[in-house]
């Protein structure tokens, strides 16, 4: 008993604290413009009937995208956001990977089955079937601008490289050890692509020189989830085991940077842009990368740091962000779709001719440009950015005027002399007093002033008449000051201890300018000596 009564009186143990980012007290402006992806209030959730492998998006405004899930690839609308086409009756298996051609009209798409199929998107029909692969196909992709051919990669380890019109594959690509699971067409030439594999590589392939095999080799060091071009075309982002990984191709597949900050697999990465469409603030582009741990991450590869992190309720299984960076889709293990639209402000949805609600438009019509020759061209507004060959006016600077120039203005001189008086700036004080001797008022000032302000005159000509930069001015103003305001001085103990203090100060610098007259006798003989010599 006593021993269960000792355990019953433990106390028990805090749970340590959590650390909480910065950015989740105040968030920075990119924060802010992530966070702007929001699901509209008239759309439903969207739950598919199992993983989402992965998320396509249509290259042609609005920008329609595919979702491929079970034997199933549902495209969904780049304006509603809502399905507009299933496409089942294709598969006879898992569709793994989808990719819309450049025009937007066709898709292709691979399953486990290893067949890959080229659909119409308007009568869902298969248009070709490329059969070759002895496993299960991962991968699909469409060259940017090549509309007869394409590349996929599977669990042969193979990638193959096909000419759809014949239906015929051109090239067998070996190399791979291991599953390809990845791959990605070159934003810059139709002619190359890269494509990772379990093996831990990821190599880049030519289609005009494949003598050697492949043209340049990375080692991702884990096994590779998936691959992509950036958009300058010199650059390629790996994803495998927790780490993204930046790899320079012009640099002969030099390793620029390793983002480690997922806690699990990441799964899936893309490419979404911030900013405006031109200027200075363009071609801000992101990496976006999303995990099994639930995490999205924003990674700006340009700084090397992340800039932006959300959490969902799900293991992440892909992501995709439309061309024009209107819309964001994130598709989770369990079938779940997190669709986002930014949003804007209501005056910019609607000059830009936008979506109900505040949605980001998914088209930008061209903005008609102002000229000399249009009257708005003369009520744009002191907000209008300049032109190039505009003139810019600036507006002065509002000069801000002290209270005793005010006075002087308004010809108020006693208040204007009492007003500098009060300051702590003798260089004003005389200054004011060398204007009133102009106006010849500055007497009929020293006479009008009652005690107390006579009190601050003679605090002030104690303080710097004694001073050489003031002191020809001022020693000729107390002389005029004492004889004209003698009653007054004689009447008040606190002016004649202003005056006793003047004295004192007077008569110490008097002192002062004789030891340095004695001073200067002794010197000069010394110096005509010396001079002599």
């Amino acid at each position: 008993m006593a021993e269960n009564q000792s355990i019953a009186r433990t106390f028990p143990v805090k749970p340590k604290l959590k650390p909480t980012s910065a950015n989740s007290t105040t968030p920075t402006p990119e924060s802010k413009y992530w966070r702007s992806f929001k699901t509209p209030k008239d759309l439903q959730s969207q739950t598919l009937v199992s993983a989402i492998t992965s998320l396509s998006f249509s290259p042609i405004s609005p920008h329609d995208f595919a979702a491929t899930h079970s034997a199933t690839v549902s495209i969904f609308s780049g304006q509603t956001l809502e399905p507009k086409t299933t496409i089942s009756s294709a598969f006879k298996d898992t569709v793994t990977s989808a990719s819309f051609r450049s025009d937007g009209r066709l898709i292709a798409a691979g399953d486990l089955s290893g067949a890959v199929q080229v659909l119409d998107l308007k009568s869902r029909v298969p248009l070709r079937r490329l059969r070759g692969h002895t496993r299960p196909v991962r991968v699909v992709r469409y060259p940017r601008a090549d509309k007869l051919h394409l590349f996929s990669g599977g669990d042969d380890a193979v990638v193959k490289y096909w000419d759809i019109t014949t239906e015929s594959k051109i090239y067998n690509l070996l190399g791979h050890k291991d599953y390809v699971r990845c791959g990605d067409a070159s934003p810059v030439s139709d002619d190359m692509f890269v494509s990772g594999s379990y093996d831990h590589t990821v190599k880049v392939w030519d289609v005009r020189v494949l003598n050697s095999g492949s043209v340049m080799e990375f080692d991702h060091g884990k096994p590779v989830e998936d691959v992509i071009y950036l958009p300058s075309g010199g650059l390629v982002a790996t994803a495998g085991g927790n780490s993204v990984k930046i790899w320079d191709v012009l640099g002969g597949g030099k390793l620029l940077y390793t983002m480690e900050s997922h806690n699990k697999t990441v799964t899936s990465i893309c490419v979404g842009k911030i900013g405006k469409e031109s200027g200075e603030e363009a071609q801000q582009y992101r990496i976006l990368s999303v995990s099994l741990d639930g995490y999205m991450k924003v990674f700006d590869y340009a700084k090397f740091k992340i800039t932006h992190s959300m959490r969902f309720p799900n293991p992440l299984m892909s992501v995709g962000v439309s061309p024009d960076c209107s819309t964001r889709v994130i598709g989770a293990s369990n079938g779940s779709l997190y669709i986002g639209r930014r949003k804007v402000k209501d005056s910019e949805s609607l000059e830009l001719g936008g979506f109900g609600g505040g949605f980001a438009p998914v088209e930008e019509p061209q903005r008609r440009v102002l000229r000399p020759s249009y009257f708005r061209y003369f009520q744009r507004g002191q907000n209008e950015k300049p032109s190039e060959w505009d003139y810019l006016i600036k507006k002065p600077k509002k000069i801000k005027v002290a209270e005793h120039d005010k006075l002087l203005k308004k010809f108020m001189h006693k208040e204007a002399l009492v007003a500098a008086l009060s300051g702590k700036n003798p260089e004003n004080v005389v200054a004011v007093m060398e204007e009133l001797v102009a106006r010849k008022k500055l007497l009929r000032c020293v006479s009008n002033l009652e005690t107390e302000e006579l009190g601050l005159l003679l605090r002030f000509l104690q303080r710097y008449s004694t001073m050489p930069r003031f002191s020809r001015f001022l020693m000729g103003l107390t002389k005029k000051v004492i004889e004209m305001r003698t009653e007054d001085i004689k009447s008040s103990d606190e002016l004649r201890g202003h005056i006793r203090n003047l004295k004192r100060d007077v008569e110490e610098e008097i002192r002062v300018q004789q030891t340095l007259q004695q001073i200067q006798g002794i010197v000069c003989p010394l110096l005509k000596i010396a001079a002599r010599r």
